[in-house]
């Protein structure tokens, strides 16, 4: 008995909507009229979830330049949300020093490296061969600066102390800058002009390859204490890169850093840190309820789409039930009881929807990928939102197609037989 009723709604379900499609081709364009503001809404959801997928694993790598074991200390958190109201209080903490960042490497007991680094410059390398792009990212470190970034030495050597005691005019360059800069030869040995002056290469680093369709290798790195003599100290708040012996001794270290930073910078006791302890999960972390507030927003905003869809659903349902007011009263003539035509109309309803659900999910689909294209990253199908997407669509349809359903069904069969 269960079955055979099943079987009966499974066939009262298949015929709502072949007849909801017959409705949709014999009203074209005001069926593409009105399913046109679920497609915008679901669109806008489908493309950005699709594009924030595409950039989320490629950003979460890139944040995670930091190698094993490492956290930064920085004047400034990784992700800030909010207004410069509450930025104020971060422009007002004092800047990271270098003798600040000395007394706490010469201090420091647990870590197993403590580096310096700070960004300089972005322009043009010159050689005696070619000239780079004018983007090349001028970098000032320190020897302990290279474990905690996890670059490894692919020729010649890395930075030493007595470069940076002496502020030597060497540095060491990226693969990318390398290759163009120096095609055909090594480039150990060799001299090169940044900002007129000449250095000589030392190093030269592995290939870690493009992060958003940038290429992570176009930067040259020189001794800290060479940068800041060229390019000032005033205003200039460096970073402190700090690398844990093992796991078991890495919050261990977090918190001597902590508390031999605070006594450095002279944090009265009782006053909260006045500089932002990053680690990869903490800048991931971050990152994510930066692109979660962003996914809230685009949401409400399609929400409110969706909203308006589907008042012009209900709008054209309650039209079409007055045009077949006629049919209706005949299929409640040879039988047709008042569920079959809440089915017919609700299913009607449902499908306009899920029509311009599944054309909407098409084109956020394409356009959130165009973002892949362009950056040259692998491209992705949110399945999750799509099939949330989907959902949606139904329960606007359920929603506001019910009440015209509603009113067809209590339709008087007389009244209806009569209409013209």
């Amino acid at each position: 008995m269960a079955a055979r009723r099943i079987t009966l709604l499974l066939a009262e379900a298949g015929e709502s909507f072949l007849m909801a499609m017959g409705a949709l081709a014999a009203h074209k364009l005001r069926s593409a009229l009105t399913l046109l503001g679920v497609l915008v809404g679901v669109f806008s959801i489908i493309v950005v979830m699709t594009a924030m997928r595409v950039m989320q694993s490629d950003v979460e790598a890139a944040i995670s330049d930091l190698g094993s074991l490492t956290f930064m200390i920085d004047r400034f958190p990784g992700v800030y949300i909010g207004g410069p109201e509450g930025f104020q209080k971060y422009l007002r903490r004092k800047e990271i020093t270098l003798a600040q960042g000395v007394r706490l490497q010469q201090k420091a007991t647990l870590p197993r490296s403590v580096g310096l680094e700070t960004s300089f410059w972005g322009g043009q390398i010159a050689t005696r061969y070619k000239k780079s792009a004018p983007n090349v990212s001028l970098l000032g470190e320190t020897p302990g600066s290279f474990p905690a970034h996890a670059w490894m030495l692919a020729e010649g050597r890395l930075l030493l102390d007595n470069d940076v005691d002496n502020a030597r005019d060497v540095c060491v360059l990226g693969n990318g800058l390398a290759k163009t800069l120096f095609p055909y030869s090594s480039p150990v040995g060799e001299r090169l002009k940044i900002n007129g002056i000449n250095y000589s290469v030392v190093g030269l680093l592995e290939a870690k390859g493009n992060s958003l369709g940038g290429d992570q290798d176009n930067f040259a790195i020189i001794p800290i204490t060479t940068g800041l003599n060229r390019f000032g100290r005033w205003h200039r708040s460096l970073d402190i890169l700090v690398q844990a012996r093992d796991q078991a001794s890495y919050d261990d270290t977090v918190e001597q850093v902590r508390g031999l930073l605070r006594v450095v910078r002279k944090v009265r006791p009782g006053a909260e840190d006045d500089f932002e302890i990053l680690t990869n999960d903490s800048m991931i972390s971050s990152f994510r309820s930066f692109t979660l507030a962003v996914r809230v927003g685009v949401s409400l905003v399609s929400s409110v789409a969706l909203l308006a869809a589907g008042i012009g659903i209900m709008n054209i349902m309650l039209v079409s039930v007055t045009e077949r007011t006629r049919e209706i009263g005949i299929r409640r003539a040879v039988g047709a009881k008042k569920r079959n035509i809440m089915t017919q109309f609700i299913m009607e309803a449902i499908v306009i929807c899920e029509v311009g659900g599944v054309i909407g999910v098409a084109l956020g689909i394409l356009g959130g990928n165009a973002t892949a294209y362009f950056l040259k990253l692998p491209a992705v199908i949110p399945v999750d939102w799509i099939i949330i997407g989907l959902v949606i669509c139904s329960f606007v349809g359920v929603v506001f197609g019910t009440y015209p359903a509603y009113k067809a069904a209590n339709l008087d069969p007389i009244d209806s037989l009569r209409y013209e």
